[in-house]
């Protein structure tokens, strides 16, 4: 078949991770500019009329894995019936989220395949590349891409001769897009029984306890962002005031949180969480590759920072020379002035 396949996650309440439909927004993209088909696996007990919410992302075909036992997530079943489907279908690309299921599963499924598989990707194209070694040149293939090293550079990671090309991408990289809302494709139920044996129902998972989510800061259209710069987690109180103020949620950087300013919630960039909001406000943040890619696609980008070379302030909107302790108090005190 040869086709790009999107692993949808499905949550407590039966819905569609966003994650997943941020992936079918990319993987229609990828089908289009390789003459494919978009396929989406959901796995999962009473997964039922999900095309309702699919289809509109442009799928041509959803596979179903319904059984009272696929749910909540374990391991094994999940493994074995997403590696068979895929050595039946023979997919170009597979795309999962870089979630806590998507790491388990992602790899696992590689292994079985032994295909490529790269993690955490930041940015997907397709493109040719040739081999410097050999002189053997490839064409159409997914350009994984991703920041290395720390954050330093971004790699371009190619699978030119293992199938499936397959990669994980966290929440909030992609962008979430209608296709046609009137968009319909075909559903092709899979049985179970022939996917999986008792063996890999050894583990039963008898309760779980799940920590409701303090922080929406993903959901969040106004962001006031602090690194390492502000100085400490009382320094941080000017931030909250601002936020506060102007109806938005606090975020950090990892030099930040790790210097036990900020709760790791709030934690923005690639080892954090990556948001799109329409007002990014970033103090005292020099601006690392990990935390560009976690936040470059907000509207409106504003730099409060002592050091005009900051290299956030490359991709900032508005760029405002000083420290945020005489900068944050005189935006508090003219928007009070200046809003009803």
């Amino acid at each position: 078949m040869r086709n790009v396949f999107v692993y949808c996650e499905v949550n407590e309440d039966g819905v569609i991770a966003d994650v997943s439909l941020e992936l079918l927004s990319k993987g229609r993209k990828l089908a289009a500019a390789l003459g494919l088909k978009l396929e989406a696996l959901v796995i999962g007990s009473d997964v039922k009329e999900l095309e309702k919410t699919l289809y509109p992302y442009g799928v041509d075909v959803i596979h179903y894995a319904n059984d009272k036992r696929l749910f909540p997530f374990s391991t094994l079943p999940h493994a074995a019936i997403t590696a068979k489907l895929f050595e039946q279908e023979k997919p170009e690309i597979v795309l999962f989220g870089a979630t806590s299921v998507g790491r388990d599963l992602a790899p696992r499924v590689a292994s079985k395949l032994t295909a490529g598989l790269t993690a955490d990707c930041t940015s997907l194209e397709i493109g040719d590349h040739e081999d410097v070694k050999t002189g053997k040149k490839y064409e159409r293939l997914l350009y994984q891409i991703r920041p290395a090293f720390g954050g330093n550079i971004i790699a371009t990671i190619v699978n030119p001769e293992t199938r499936p090309q397959m990669a994980t991408v966290r929440e909030g990289v992609m962008k979430k897009e209608i296709f046609d809302a009137d968009y319909k494709g075909i559903i092709k139920n899979i049985d179970v029984t022939e996917f999986v044996n008792d063996t890999d129902f050894i583990c039963e998972i008898i309760d779980r306890h799940i920590e409701a989510q303090k922080v929406n800061i993903k959901g969040a259209q106004i962001i006031v962002s602090g690194g390492y710069g502000v100085g400490s987690r009382e320094n941080f109180k000017l931030l909250y005031d601002l936020a506060e103020l102007i109806g938005g949620e606090v975020g950090a950087t990892r030099a930040a949180v790790d210097g036990g300013f900020t709760e790791h919630e709030r934690q923005i960039g690639q080892t954090g969480v990556t948001v799109r909001p329409k007002l990014y406000i970033a103090c005292g943040i020099s601006g690392s590759v990990q935390h560009r890619a976690g936040m470059d696609q907000s509207s409106k980008i504003i730099s409060i920072n002592t050091d005009k070379d900051a290299p956030l302030n490359a991709i900032a909107d508005y760029v405002i020379v000083g420290s945020l302790h005489e900068v944050l108090p005189k935006m508090v005190k003219y928007y009070k002035q200046h809003s009803k």
